[in-house]
């Protein structure tokens, strides 16, 4: 195998490729980079798999011989992202694969590439959607994901299709995050539903979202009925679904709601974040909402304590409310909109986080956020 890219071009593949592979792999080959040379296509693809993930670009380069080779991929993303911006020349020499980009040489070790495990199918389409709305709309949901293990089913993002629509969902029990959005399917009847890892469709959604499109392969057509698969321009990935029933929260949503209040989130945020310095770890920011604003506070007796208020329009009876600050603040920073609504029943049950543009307008019910209330005494 011989080629020559560019030094930028093999940077951004293989640091795509080998964003997902594991600090300590079951296997050493799970750590490689598979790297295939075509001399008749003029391109080299990279790909990775390790069971769960697998990532998939080709990329253009001049290909005087083909071959495949299967080296360490966390070495090869650092040595061509520190090369200077030249072109990179790779060859196979023996058992090792040299690379040099101006007097920079490297020789990196063959791994075995019989032992590395096949990649899955390459997916079909079973549709696409707008590359920005759907990094927005994952970033939004994912925020509400389980970051423990206890409860393996709750670290990932539950999808569901029906026809045209999309829904996001996630939680980790204390908040809940639903976002609901259009999509372009293949076929008008396609039902799907599935659990994705939400850490996995994080860094996919960063990865492909910066694309017009991104096509998404459900069930079957991604592979299998297990898998779920993406792609955007010439980089593919599929994820492994996780195994469970999800549990039915959309019943957490209040049906009828008693007080909102209606708030720039910019100045609700800085506020947020200013008070609860003084709030120890789980320590929650009491909000109390009256007379044409919101009082925040945190720190009782002794502690250290602060309090600010914020401009608020309000409708509906006083209120007062805990809320654990940092969830508070992801709802507000994956809101996405000038404004925030918060609408309550009463300070012991869920509050519902929505967004709106105009301080007047309709609030924006495709994304939801609901944070569940900390008791606090007095």
């Amino acid at each position: 195998m011989k080629f020559r890219v560019e030094r930028d071009t093999l940077a951004d593949a293989v640091t795509w490729v080998a964003r997902g592979l594991p600090a300590r792999p079951p296997v050493p080959v799970l750590a490689g980079v598979l790297l295939s040379a075509d001399a008749e296509a003029g391109t080299i693809t990279l790909s990775a798999f390790d069971y769960e993930v697998s990532a998939r670009i080709s990329v253009p380069a001049d290909v005087e011989e083909g071959g495949t080779v299967l080296v360490l991929g966390r070495l090869l993303a650092d040595i061509s992202r520190n090369l200077p911006n030249k072109p990179i020349d790779v060859a196979v020499s023996g058992n090792k694969v040299e690379v040099a980009c101006g007097s920079s040489r490297f020789s990196l070790l063959q791994m075995p590439v019989g032992d590395y495990p096949s990649l899955p199918v390459a997916p079909e389409t079973s549709g696409s959607i707008d590359g920005h709305t759907f990094t927005q709309a994952v970033a939004q949901v994912s925020v509400a994901a389980d970051r423990g293990d206890t409860l393996p089913i709750l670290t990932g993002v539950r999808l569901e299709i029906d026809g045209d629509r999309m829904t996001l969902l996630a939680t980790d029990r204390y908040r809940l995050a639903m976002r609901e959005l259009s999509w372009r399917p293949a076929s008008s009847d396609v039902s799907y539903v599935g659990l994705i890892p939400a850490r996995t469709l994080s860094e996919t959604a960063r990865a492909l979202g910066a694309s017009a499109s991104v096509d998404l392969a459900l069930g079957s057509t991604a592979g299998g009925d297990g898998l779920i698969g993406f792609e955007a321009g010439s980089r593919r990935t599929t994820s492994r679904l996780l195994d469970g029933e999800y549990p039915k929260v959309t019943s957490i949503f209040p049906t009828s709601t008693d007080t909102e209040a209606v708030i720039r989130t910019a100045d609700l945020v800085e506020a947020v974040k200013r008070v609860s310095l003084v709030a120890e770890r789980n320590t929650p920011v009491r909000l109390r909402f009256a007379e044409g604003q919101v009082a925040i506070e945190a720190g009782t007796g002794e502690d250290a304590q602060a309090s600010e208020a914020v401009g608020a329009e309000i409708t509906g009876p006083d209120i007062e409310i805990a809320f654990n600050p940092h969830f508070l603040l992801d709802g507000l920073g994956a809101v996405g909109t000038t404004f925030s609504r918060l609408a309550f029943t009463q300070s012991s049950r869920p509050a519902v986080l929505s967004g709106q543009e105009e301080e007047d307008g309709e609030p924006d019910t495709s994304y939801r956020y609901v944070l569940m209330p900390v008791r606090f005494a007095g």
